[in-house]
């Protein structure tokens, strides 16, 4: 099936970039995970991708992206022209002082070239975020006032007393991130781009877009609504491949489900060996959604197609893992392929 002349407009109009979660494969280690993260980075940026984003994490085996900053230092020092930044930093848990800093520092390395998209949640469980804030004191309902407060140290007209150096009139694009109607209510009201989480949060994909596009009051930062989306994809030379290497992910997933978060596992041949049934049908109720995609480049091109043309998505970001690299490597050169 040939994608329509719609949707082929839709796509190629729409930048993809790569969300990276850094995951650390079982038997292997932090080190290389990072040098896969830069392998990748480097390609994304010789394919045409548009960012490469990491995600703050903590407490979590197969996730090597905690120290967010010092990880999109590592790869935007070896990489050219790709825009590098967060997906995001988890604000509550920071000082937005020292984020100021940090980006700000970030920024004069590679200017030009950092997004700071920020979050509400702690990336993290309960206990995690206590030992990350010392206090529990923050639900997340200050996240606006947190925001307002970094963007402030960030402004070269900043009144508070205190300046960010480096911050201070860098060139540091502030992106909301959300899973929930809440980001996205803020994002409109203060005139920020938007990413939602869709590969996190499918079911509320549609709402938290209408609700972005509908309350949206331009900015000095921004005259329309700009909003990215997130898919998970898994793309291989065959769909059945693709499936296979998929189950990486949903082991992934199912061992969160349980409270048991460990390394990226192998792939497996039959998900019911391993998981009681009720297990795998509450994680393929949501993979049902159209932003989880798994396939051949013709399928995938597909489905990315048919996302683009549904959502209206001014971009696209992929989160795209496998437990063997040169699959990892091979799924985003399938999605690469596209942009040509």
């Amino acid at each position: 099936m040939e994608l329509t002349h719609k949707q082929t407009k839709r796509f190629k109009d729409t930048p993809l970039s790569v969300l990276d979660l850094a995951p650390i494969t079982q038997g292997s280690n932090a080190s290389e995970t990072f040098k896969r993260s830069l392998d990748l980075a480097q390609k994304a940026d010789d394919w045409g991708f548009n960012r490469y984003w990491l995600a703050e994490h903590h407490n979590m085996p197969g996730i090597g992206s905690s120290a967010t900053s010092i990880i999109i230092n590592h790869i935007a020092q070896g990489t050219k022209h790709i825009r590098v930044g967060s997906g995001g930093i988890m604000l509550p848990n920071h000082a937005p002082l020292m984020i100021a800093e940090q980006f700000g520092t970030l920024d004069a390395l590679h200017p030009g070239r950092i997004d700071l998209g920020l979050g509400r949640a702690p990336g993290s469980d309960q206990l995690t975020a206590r030992a990350l804030r010392r206090t529990l004191f923050s639900n997340g309902d200050d996240f606006p006032d947190l925001v307002e407060e970094l963007e402030a140290y960030l402004s070269e007209e900043a009144s508070t007393g205190v300046k960010a150096y480096p911050g201070v009139g860098q060139d540091v694009p502030i992106w909301l991130l959300g899973s929930s109607g809440f980001s996205a209510r803020l994002a409109a009201q203060r005139g920020l781009p938007f990413s939602f989480a869709s590969h996190f949060a499918p079911d509320y994909m549609h709402q938290a877009i209408d609700l972005y596009r509908s309350r949206f009051e331009p900015s000095e930062t921004l005259s329309k609504p700009h909003i990215m989306l997130g898919v998970s994809l898994v793309a291989a030379d065959t769909d059945e491949e693709a499936e296979y290497l998929s189950t990486s992910r949903k082991q992934q997933m199912l061992d969160l489900m349980r409270g048991k978060p460990g390394q990226f596992k192998p792939p497996v041949k039959n998900l019911a060996d391993h998981y009681a049934p009720g297990e795998i049908a509450a994680l393929e109720r949501n993979r049902g959604a159209s932003s989880y995609m798994t396939g051949s480049p013709e399928t995938i091109k597909q489905q990315l197609g048919a996302f683009i043309d549904e959502t209206k998505a001014d971009e696209v970001i992929i989160s795209s893992d496998a437990f063997d690299n040169d699959a990892r490597v091979r799924s985003h050169e399938i999605v690469a392929e596209l942009l040509t």
